[in-house]
């Protein structure tokens, strides 16, 4: 049997064990609690702002669609030109931008010049009767050779719809024949209507017209035939210029620049005719 001695160094020993299981416990649950505290004092995050999302269709999707559309074509295009070929069009657009072209063409505050074309189904279009409806937006492209145009035109689609719901209207103008205007209109399914400018009759009421060097001339009648879907030999095309006619026939807004990958943004249109619009309905 243990002494008495023993028997309390057994007590004190379980005692202390007891004490010490007790710390512990004390001390995981102050660790679990400061956990706690520490949770709760994690910083949360904002909350994002509610953004609208852009209608699918819209003008200001569109031009998101258009601009990247372009740039994309304009990468790919200049991996696969030859080195001599790619000389040949930039020179052609230096040329171009320095000819003084982007200074003398119509532009903000100046009357349009009025006009009347036939469309695709060969019907005569009068500016001058459209803008008795509302405001017109004028969209000049080189034809439906360019596959820059091809894809402006499409951009323009939801733009064309949102004009129309504005009290305006939108056209497109190009050099080509009037068969070769429906073939392009049918190809990118176009509501809107697109005219035929042969010879660049009105364009050069513009003075947005302007005549390829000899060396363009030429590649761009080897690979697309312009002067025979324009019907003419005049090796001559439009800026891909557009415009913007008030009721009073006066520019209000336009977009004119020497290089014919950049177009003009369907929404900047869409906005204008709007703006137009909305004044004209308070008067």
């Amino acid at each position: 049997m243990p002494s008495a001695r023993v028997r309390l160094s057994l007590m004190s020993l379980m005692i202390g064990a007891s004490v010490l299981a007790s710390g512990c416990d004390s001390g995981a649950k102050q660790g679990e609690a400061a956990a706690e505290v520490k949770k709760e004092e994690v910083v949360k995050p904002a909350p994002k702002e509610d953004v609208k999302a852009e209608p699918a269709g819209s003008a200001q999707a569109q031009d998101k669609v258009l601009g990247a559309a372009l740039a994309e074509r304009a990468a790919a295009s200049g991996a696969k030109r030859s080195a001599e070929a790619a000389a040949v069009m930039q020179a052609a657009e230096d040329q171009l931008a320095a000819s003084g072209i982007l200074e003398r063409a119509i532009n903000v505050g100046d009357v349009a010049p009025t006009f009347t074309l036939p469309n695709a189904a060969g019907e005569q279009v009068s500016l001058a009767k459209l803008l008795e409806k509302g405001p017109v937006a004028v969209l000049w492209y080189r034809g439906g050779w360019c596959p820059y145009c091809n894809l402006t035109l499409a951009g323009y689609a939801a733009a064309g719809k949102e004009i129309m719901e504005a009290g305006g209207t939108l056209v497109a103008i190009s050099p080509e024949l009037p068969d070769n205007s429906l073939d392009t209109q049918q190809k990118n399914e176009l509501e809107y209507q697109v005219l035929s400018d042969v010879g660049n009759a009105v364009a050069k009421q513009y003075d947005i017209v302007f005549e390829l060097p000899p060396d363009l001339a030429k590649m761009y009648n080897e690979k697309f035939e312009i002067n025979a879907r324009n019907g003419d030999t005049s090796n001559s095309l439009p800026l891909a210029a557009t415009y913007v006619i008030g009721q009073d026939g006066k520019v209000t807004w336009a977009f004119l620049d020497a290089d014919y990958k950049k177009r003009a943004e369907p929404s900047e249109v869409v906005a204008e005719i709007r703006a137009l619009a909305g004044t004209a309905a308070s008067q």
